[in-house]
């Protein structure tokens, strides 16, 4: 199982496997024809409750982890998880730091 996350603005590369967008809104300023993605899982996002609350404050990362990972719904990662079993999967996200997203969150969660 190999998941990995990149930020869809990244060129895209033959490396990614099936890329995955896991945003719940469309990343600003970028076309969807130019974006190269194999799905975009809704679900899986945190709600927009709590991506309001978050607000990318690195002080409330730790607090933003623990209520996603109880809101995020165990059909939706269990998708997700099993797209990973034989391929490849790049988790895309929008945000700008690479360290404090929904998109490392899952892949904590995925590696476990």
């Amino acid at each position: 199982m190999t998941f990995r996350i990149k930020r869809v603005y990244e060129k895209p590369a033959s490396t990614d496997g099936t890329r995955v967008l896991v945003d719940r809104l469309w990343p600003r300023g970028l076309k969807k024809t130019d974006a190269k993605i194999d799905l975009w899982m809704k679900e899986v996002a945190p709600s927009t409750e709590l991506r309001r609350w978050f607000g990318h404050e690195p002080e409330r990362f730790t607090e933003f982890k623990r209520r996603y990972r109880k809101e995020l719904s165990k059909e939706a990662f269990g998708e997700l998880r099993k797209l990973g079993k034989a391929k490849t999967v790049t988790l895309l996200y929008g945000a700008r730091d690479p360290e404090m997203n929904q998109a490392a969150v899952l892949l904590e969660i995925l590696r476990r």
